[in-house]
């Protein structure tokens, strides 16, 4: 058995709801989507107190099973106007788990800034937020651990969350305490500072009780032999996430100067130094650690901790998306410049990926050269002081870009894309067209697919497949990372379920969950009022052919919509 914590803000009340079998297992986006959808959510004003937000752990949270202890952050997104799941790792998902918390979720509206905290003895009250208030995520963090003790894990709403900025995520703790890991997308830390929550506090406990202990343990090893058989696993664990940088560069796909360019140094005569090979090397130089967990008992250890030229910790972690975006985007090719940009976001709170966008749409616009290093610090710190400037780069990537009046903006749905050029890495491209969350790789990402010569119908059925495989481990509770085994265990992980919660599923459970999610996903969207229109790139990647390639794109909206109509219906 699982509890639900239903926690009303303006009551300061909660109500328990006890959970069992099946129950437990459909977490993650696939329970912020059926309830929100239920909710009516999808007509409610995203920053009001009508938009619930949703904190969902996965099945086999508080366990150590490698990569599945991820936390889902769900609302309306005030960013895209759609529906958002956002997920993380650290520890506040394992945290819920061990005390034997399925989730929660936060309704209305507090009328003074809290912090809920949540013990292993199941109290649960609401303290003020004030010693808190404007700090840093680092100094509110360390105010935490002063406060409450070292064994607890917590959910954070930053300086840029407070004032309601779009591009705001909400930080949770890492393996170490950081408040690095971030569900960053869509704007949920908006709608956790609308709520007047500063913090949610969490008791680490034990390993919960699962149905049949001593097989999930059983379930749990195989899983990590297998991990530890597939040479993409140890591809992340040497490298890190950086090494889809090389990869990218290569083939002509990385995000330069706000997507004008698409290689930012050619590697056959210039050492790329955004990349996981140049990073680890230096990393390895100067005493820092190219390999970390970001959640408890993870085996893929694809984060690092970064440090300068003295060995002393600049970030961590240092990951690809921030490289490609607030680094290649932005004209940086020095990873110490983009390490410090991202210190600062950690300790904003702050998407990455948003921000690097538009810094990219601000140079694009006049207002500073690509590169410009202390232009972007200072921006970031007009955001941190909240500004009337601050303010409105905080709005993001879609609402700077309209205020600069800039023609080329490179978001969808009102999100910025991420790291992975459209016009080259296709089938990546098409999920973040065809999916409700934005223009989010992390829907259905295939950076290594040939998509030379192939029709919009096959990367549209490539894309599908992998859309379904990314909404079923975001609905688990599991990292995508791990996608080269689960996608092929589904028989070891179902088993893993029903040793777990006494359940009697199928293997294709798994698959169902996926589906399920995605089409609730796409229902809210439409009830929300976004068509096929939404999902059409921006124009310049239709009309601006990408060095050194050549590409343009060749996919529009409305026959993507239709191939994807096609396999539906087919299913």
């Amino acid at each position: 058995m699982r509890k639900y914590l239903h926690i009303h803000l303006e009551e300061r009340s909660v109500e328990t709801e006890e959970l069992q079998g099946e129950a437990i297992i459909r977490t993650g986006r696939h329970y912020i989507a059926k309830t929100l959808l239920a909710g009516g959510s999808a007509s409610v004003d995203p920053l009001s107190r009508e938009n619930p937000l949703i904190f969902s752990a996965g099945p086999f949270a508080g366990s150590n099973f490698s990569n599945a202890n991820r936390i889902s952050v769900g609302c309306k997104s005030p960013l895209t106007g759609g529906i958002k799941e956002a997920n993380s790792g650290g520890t506040f998902g394992f945290a819920l788990g061990q005390i034997e918390t399925a989730g929660l979720t936060l309704y209305g509206a507090s009328d003074q800034w809290v912090v809920i905290r949540i013990t292993k003895e199941g109290s649960i009250s609401f303290e003020s937020a004030e010693p808190y208030m404007g700090l840093g995520n680092n100094d509110a963090a360390a105010l935490l651990f002063e406060r409450y003790g070292e064994k607890i894990s917590f959910a954070l709403c930053g300086p840029v969350g407070e004032y309601l900025g779009l591009v705001a995520g909400i930080a949770f703790a890492d393996t170490d305490g950081r408040p690095s890991r971030l569900a960053a997308r869509g704007g949920v830390g908006a709608v956790m500072g609308s709520k007047k929550v500063k913090a949610i506090v969490v008791d680490m406990h034990r390993m919960p009780p699962f149905h049949d202990r001593k097989k999930l343990m059983g379930a749990i090893r195989e899983y990590g032999a297998r991990l530890g058989k597939e040479p993409a696993i140890d591809s992340f664990k040497r490298v890190g996430t950086a090494a889809m940088g090389d990869m990218l560069n290569l083939i002509g796909g990385l995000p330069v100067n706000n997507f004008s360019n698409g290689q930012l140094v050619n590697p056959a005569k210039e050492t790329f130094k955004l990349g996981g090979d140049h990073i680890r090397e230096l990393n390895l130089s100067r005493g820092g650690e190219p390999t970390h967990a970001c959640m408890p008992g993870c085996l893929i250890e694809c984060s690092n901790i970064y440090v300068d030229r003295n060995g002393k910790e600049l970030v961590s972690p240092l990951e690809y998306e921030t490289l490609g975006l607030m680094g290649s985007n932005c004209g940086l090719s020095d990873p110490d410049d983009v390490a410090l940009l991202n210190a600062v976001a950690n300790d904003l709170g702050v998407d990455t990926i948003e921000v690097g966008a538009m810094l990219g749409v601000l140079m694009e616009a006049g207002e500073a050269a690509f590169g410009d290093l202390d232009f972007m610090m200072a921006a970031l710190e007009e955001m941190r002081r909240g500004s009337e400037r601050g303010r409105l780069l905080a709005q993001g990537t879609a609402r700077v870009g309209a205020h600069y009046r800039v023609a080329r903006v490179p978001v969808i749905k009102g999100q910025a894309i991420s790291a992975y050029d459209p016009r080259i890495v296709e089938v990546t491209g098409i999920s973040m067209m065809l999916t409700a969350q934005g223009a989010d790789h992390t829907s259905g990402n295939v950076p290594a697919y040939d998509c030379v010569g192939k029709t919009t119908a096959e990367l549209v059925a490539v894309s599908l497949a992998a859309q379904t495989a990314s909404a079923a481990v975001d609905s688990l509770g599991l990292c995508i990372f791990g996608r080269a085994v689960t996608n092929v265990s589904a028989e070891l992980i179902v088993t893993a379920l029903n040793d777990a919660h006494g359940t009697q599923l199928a293997p294709s459970f798994i698959q169902t969950l996926g589906r399920e999610a995605l089409l609730m996903e796409w229902e809210f969207n439409k009830a929300a009022g976004f068509s096929e229109k939404d999902d059409e790139l921006p124009a310049f990647f239709y009309a601006e052919a990408l060095a050194p390639t050549g590409n343009t794109a060749r996919h529009r909206s409305a026959e993507v919509n239709r191939q994807l109509q096609a396999l539906l219906a087919a299913a």
